[in-house]
C-alpha cells in the first residue's frame, strides 16, 4: 500500500465580477489590506489556508476535504470503497482486520492484513461475496473469539455468528436473537468473550443492560442492569467494566432529556448529558450488586492491559485510567492538543504498545496522539501527534505495527466518474510503524497545518469602545455593522444541481435538474449579490447536516450511530447528540443577543385534520391577500429548552406536504409584528422534494419563498443592519462534477459584496464561524474556533438597494393528483414574459414503471407530523427525482436505463432510520 500524490495546477487566486475580472491591482490591494491587519493583530483568522483549492484536489499539503482539513496520513493507505467503517478488530492471530461498514454495498469487509487488499465483503446484495439477513451494524465490534473461530457481528436486535475459515474469509452466518423489550430494540454495541471463549458478554445498548450468551448455542444465559446506552467492554481479570455513554440513570430532582425512550441527566439549557460512568460487573460472583465510576461525557470505547482499563472520554476529550486493582480512575489525561479550543478532538479509540507508548485516536482531528506511559498512576507524558485520514476510529498493534481504521476514509470519492455524490463513501486504514519520538514532533506541526490550528484564531474584544464597527469584526465582541442574521437552511441539493447552467462559475449543465427556469430567485441573488462556486456542505445526510450548522460538528456519536441509526437519526430529541459546549443559538444568548427560530431543529409537529399541501396552499394565498391569519393552526416544538422557548411554534417543520411559500407567510407576519432577532434560524424544506407536487415544483416553491423573505427584509428598516444566509443542511440528494459535498450557498447583505465569482473556498463551517464573528459568539469547539471568517466576502460600503423577488415559473401545483380548491397555479398569465415551463409528464410507455415508484414513495415517511428525513434510501430517492425532472426520458447519469425502485443500483443500502 502507497500513499500516492499528485499534484493539481493551482487555480488563479481571484475574484471574478459577473461580466468581468478583477484587476491585478485590486487583487493586490486586497491581500496587502489582509496582510496590514494581521500586522496589527487584529485579523488572524483572515488566513485562508485553502485558498481555491477544490475539495479532492491533492496538494502539496495533502487532499482537501470538506471539513476544512488536509489529509496526508503517515504510514500507507488503504481506501476502501465499501461504506463508512464502523468499527474494527484485528484477529488473534494478527493475519486479518474485520470492519463493519455502513452506506455502502457491504455491511462486513474482512481485509488480509498480509496483502493490503479486502479479502471478502459480507452484505445484503448480490455484489457480496457472501449475504446476510440484515445491513445494519451496531456502534462497536465485531469481535472474534480468543481462538479466532468465531466473529461475532452487533445488528440491531441481536448478532451474527459467523465461522473463520483457515484461509480468514467467513462463512457459515447464524443469527443470535436478543429481543426487544417492547419498543426498544436490543442495538447491540461491544462483545467480550469469556476467557475460554464459551460465553459472550454483550452490551445490549437500547436496553441498559448486558447479558451473558452461550457462545456455542447463542442462548442469552442472564442478565446485569448497567447506566444508560452502554458501549465499550472489556474484560479484565474477572470483572467487566462497560462504559456508559449516556452516564448514569436519572435521580429524582435530575434535569432531564431522552435518549432512546430513556429519560438521562441533562443539562437544562442545551440538553447535553451531563455524566458518564462505567459500570463494573465481577464476573466471578455474578450475582453481586454492579459497581459504578464515575468518569467523563460520552465514555466510548474501553481498553484494558496491564493492570488498567482506559475509557475515552469523547466529549469531554479526555481518557480516563482506572487501576483495577484500586477500582478507581488514578489519573485523567487530557486529549486537547491545541490551546485555543477545549473541546472538539472526540478521542473514540485507544491501544497501548509493547514498549510503552499509549496511542489515543482523535476522531474530528484526523490524528493519532502519542503518550509515554509507565503505569496506572504514574502521570503519562505527551509526545505529539501523527497525522491519519479522515475521522480515525480504532486502532490496533499487530506486531510492531500500529493499524487505524477511518470512518470516512478519504472521503466522498469514486473513481472512474465525472459525477460524485455524497453516499460515494469510503472507508480506510493507515498502518504504519511508531515512529521515534522525535519524529512525532515533528509531524505533530503537519497536524496542526492541516487542521487550521494557529495561535490567536480566536481573539476576543478587549474591551467596548475601542474598535469601529465592521461587518465581519477582527475579535469576537468586537462592533459589527451587522445586527440581523438570518440563516436560511434548506435541504439536499449540489451545487450543479442548481447553479450548473451559471456560465461564470464552475458548472456542469447537465448536471443542473434544477436551473434557471426553476429557481429565478437563486439565479437573480448570484447575479446581483454573488457566486460562491467552491463551497461545502460536510455531512452525508441531513442527520450530520444540521448538526454541522447548529453546533458546527457532527458529533461522535451521530457518526457512529450511521450504521443503524435506530437509536436516533436526527438527534434534537437524543441527549446524546448534544454537545456540552452547546449549539449556535446558546452562544448568541450567552453573548446577549436575542433569538428567533423558524423551524430550525424542531423535533415533534402536530397539525389540524384537513391540513393538506393543496389547502396550506390555498391559505397562504388568503393570508397574502388578506393578512388573515392561517386558518390551519400548526404547531411545531423543541425538546430542548433554550431552543423551545424561542421558536415560532406555528412555523413547520419538516414535512414535505407544507408548502415553503406557507411558512413564508407564517414568518412573514411574525416579522411584520416582532420584527427581526438578532439570530434568526429557518428551515425551509421543500427542495427536499417528495411531496405531493412534482419535484420542480417544490424546488420552485422553495425558491419563491426564499426570494419573498429576502424581498420582505431588503424592503425593512432592518436591511441597513442585516445579512443573510442561505444555505443547504447537506447536498446528499444529487451528483456534482466538482464533489458531492459542493453545494449552493448565498450571502445577502447591504454590507455583501456584489456582483463577485468568488472561487475561494468556503464550507459550513466557516459559515458559522462568521456568523459566530458578527454576533460576538464564542466558537463551540476545535472545528469553528480554527476556522476563517469570510471576511473577504464583505465590504466596508455599503450598497443598500434591495432584492426584488421574482415570480415562480414553474407552476407550484405541477404534479398534483387532486388540485387545490383556489385553483391550479398559472405563473404564465401572470408572468408572460418569463420563459414557458412544461408541466410534467409521464410518457405512456413509462406508466407502470411511474406507478410503481409512486407506491415506493408512499411508503417512505415523507410527508405527515411524523415525517423523517432522508428516511427514504438515498440512491432511489436521487433516481426517482432523477426521472421526474427529466420527465421519465434519461437514464441516471452513468446507467443505461430507467430502473424500477427495487433494481436501482445501491437500492439495497439501509434507510437511515429502520426501527419499524
Amino acid at each position: 500500500m502507497q500513499i500516492t500524490r499528485r499534484r493539481r495546477p493551482d487555480v488563479k487566486d481571484t475574484y471574478v465580477l459577473l461580466g468581468r475580472r478583477v484587476s491585478r491591482r485590486a487583487t493586490l490591494v486586497t491581500a496587502c489590506v489582509t496582510t496590514a491587519a494581521l500586522a496589527t493583530g487584529t485579523a488572524l483568522a483572515d488566513t485562508r489556508q485553502f485558498g481555491t483549492d477544490q475539495v479532492g484536489q491533492v496538494t502539496a499539503k495533502g487532499r482537501v476535504v470538506s471539513a476544512d482539513q488536509y489529509l496526508d496520513p503517515y504510514g500507507s493507505r488503504l481506501v476502501i470503497d465499501d461504506g463508512k467503517i464502523m468499527s474494527s478488530t484485528v484477529s488473534p492471530d494478527g493475519g486479518h482486520l474485520a470492519a463493519s461498514v455502513a452506506d455502502g454495498d457491504a455491511a462486513l469487509v474482512v481485509v488480509d492484513l498480509a496483502t493490503g487488499r479486502v479479502q471478502q465483503r459480507i452484505g445484503i446484495s448480490a455484489v457480496d461475496d457472501l449475504r446476510i439477513g440484515s445491513g445494519a451494524v451496531g456502534q462497536e465490534g465485531p469481535t472474534y473469539s480468543p481462538d479466532g473461530t468465531q466473529l461475532w457481528l452487533g445488528q440491531t436486535d441481536g448478532y451474527t455468528k459467523f465461522t473463520v475459515n483457515t484461509d480468514g474469509t467467513l462463512s457459515d452466518p447464524v443469527t443470535v436473537r436478543i429481543p426487544a423489550a417492547g419498543s426498544k430494540h436490543a442495538l447491540v454495541a461491544a462483545a467480550v468473550f469469556s476467557a475460554d471463549g464459551t460465553t459472550v458478554y454483550a452490551a445490549v445498548n437500547g436496553q441498559n443492560r448486558v447479558v451473558a450468551i452461550d457462545a456455542a448455542t447463542g442462548t442469552v444465559q442472564r442478565g446485569w442492569a448497567v447506566g444508560n446506552a452502554p458501549r465499550g467492554m472489556a474484560r479484565a481479570g474477572d470483572k467487566l467494566y462497560v462504559g456508559n455513554e449516556g452516564g448514569r440513570p436519572a435521580k429524582a430532582g435530575d434535569t432531564t432529556l431522552n435518549s432512546y425512550g430513556t429519560q438521562v441527566p441533562a443539562d437544562p439549557r442545551t440538553g447535553a448529558t451531563t455524566t458518564g460512568t462505567v459500570s463494573v460487573i465481577d464476573l466471578a460472583d455474578p450475582d453481586a450488586a454492579v459497581g459504578t465510576i464515575d468518569v467523563g461525557l460520552h465514555p466510548t470505547a474501553v481498553y484494558a492491559r496491564r493492570g488498567a482499563v482506559f475509557v475515552t472520554n469523547t466529549a469531554d476529550d479526555t481518557v480516563s485510567v482506572i487501576d483495577t486493582a484500586r477500582g478507581k480512575v488514578v489519573q485523567t489525561i487530557s486529549t486537547q492538543p491545541w490551546p485555543e479550543a477545549s473541546v472538539g478532538y472526540e478521542p473514540d479509540a485507544v491501544t497501548l504498545t509493547d514498549d510503552g507508548h499509549l496511542l489515543v485516536t482523535l476522531g474530528r482531528a484526523n490524528a493519532v496522539a502519542v503518550y509515554r506511559y509507565t503505569s496506572p498512576q504514574e502521570p503519562v507524558d505527551y509526545v505529539g501527534l501523527l497525522p491519519t485520514d479522515y475521522f480515525p476510529a480504532e486502532i490496533a498493534t499487530v506486531g510492531h505495527e500500529v493499524v487505524v481504521s477511518h470512518t470516512r476514509g478519504i472521503d466522498a470519492r469514486r473513481s472512474g466518474t465525472t459525477a460524485h455524490g455524497t453516499h460515494d463513501t469510503t472507508a480506510g486504514l493507515t498502518r504504519f510503524t511508531l515512529p521515534a519520538d522525535r519524529v512525532v514532533r515533528a509531524q505533530t506541526a503537519k497536524v496542526f497545518r492541516q487542521n487550521g490550528w494557529t495561535a490567536g484564531s480566536v481573539s476576543l474584544a478587549k474591551g467596548k469602545g475601542h474598535a469601529k464597527p465592521q461587518p465581519v469584526p477582527g475579535r469576537i465582541g468586537d462592533p459589527s455593522t451587522i445586527r440581523h442574521v438570518f440563516l436560511i437552511v434548506k435541504e439536499n441539493r449540489t451545487y450543479d444541481q442548481v447553479l450548473g447552467d451559471v456560465p461564470q462559475g464552475n458548472g456542469d449543465p447537465s448536471l443542473a435538474q434544477f436551473g434557471e427556469n426553476v429557481t429565478p430567485n437563486q439565479h437573480a441573488l448570484a447575479r446581483q449579490f454573488g457566486l460562491y462556486d467552491n463551497t461545502y456542505d460536510i455531512g452525508t445526510n441531513s442527520a450530520e447536516g444540521h448538526n454541522w450548522l447548529m453546533q458546527a460538528d457532527n458529533p461522535e456519536y451521530t457518526e457512529s450511530s450511521a450504521g443503524e441509526y435506530a437509536r436516533s437519526y436526527d438527534t434534537e430529541d437524543d441527549a446524546l447528540g448534544h454537545q456540552k459546549t452547546g449549539f449556535l443559538w446558546t452562544g448568541a444568548q450567552a453573548a446577549g443577543k436575542s433569538v428567533r427560530d423558524f423551524g430550525e431543529f424542531q423535533q415533534f409537529l402536530t397539525k389540524p385534520s384537513g391540513a393538506s399541501w393543496q389547502n396550506l396552499y390555498c391559505d397562504a394565498k388568503n393570508m397574502d391577500a388578506t393578512g388573515q391569519g392561517t386558518a390551519y393552526p400548526l404547531n411545531s416544538s423543541s425538546p430542548i429548552p433554550s431552543l423551545n422557548s424561542v421558536s415560532v411554534p406555528g412555523f413547520p417543520k419538516f414535512d414535505t406536504s407544507v408548502p415553503d411559500v406557507y411558512r413564508y407567510q407564517i414568518w412573514k407576519q411574525d416579522f411584520e409584528k416582532n420584527g427581526p432577532a438578532n439570530l434568526n434560524m429557518f428551515w425551509l424544506s421543500s427542495d427536499h422534494t417528495g411531496g405531493p407536487a412534482s419535484p420542480a415544483a417544490q424546488v420552485a416553491d422553495n425558491d419563491l419563498a426564499t426570494g419573498r423573505i429576502i424581498d420582505e427584509i431588503s424592503h425593512s428598516e432592518y436591511w441597513k443592519d442585516s445579512a443573510i444566509f442561505v444555505v443547504e443542511d447537506d447536498s446528499q440528494a444529487g451528483l456534482d462534477h466538482v464533489d458531492g459535498h459542493r453545494a449552493p450557498v448565498q450571502i445577502i447583505s447591504p454590507w455583501a459584496r456584489r456582483g463577485v465569482v468568488d472561487h475561494h473556498y468556503y464550507s459550513q463551517i466557516t459559515m458559522i464561524r462568521t456568523v459566530e464573528q458578527i454576533l460576538g459568539i464564542h466558537p463551540m469547539n476545535q472545528k469553528d474556533s480554527a476556522a476563517t471568517p469570510m471576511r473577504g466576502v464583505f465590504t466596508r460600503h455599503p450598497d443598500y438597494t434591495p432584492f426584488d423577488a421574482l415570480p415562480n415559473r414553474v407552476p407550484l401545483t405541477d404534479g398534483l393528483k387532486t388540485p387545490p380548491s383556489c385553483g391550479v397555479d398559472t405563473p404564465a398569465a401572470q408572468n408572460p414574459e418569463a420563459p414557458a415551463v412544461p408541466a410534467a409528464k409521464v410518457p405512456a410507455d413509462k406508466r407502470s414503471l411511474a406507478a410503481a415508484w409512486d407506491a415506493w414513495k408512499a411508503k417512505q415517511r415523507l410527508t405527515g407530523p411524523h415525517a423523517v428525513p432522508d428516511f427514504a434510501n438515498p440512491a432511489q430517492m436521487n433516481h426517482l427525482t432523477w426521472y421526474q425532472t427529466h420527465n421519465w426520458a434519461r437514464p441516471y447519469p452513468g446507467e443505461k436505463e430507467i430502473h424500477a425502485p427495487d433494481d436501482v443500483p445501491g437500492a439495497y443500502l439501509p434507510s437511515p432510520e429502520s426501527d419499524d
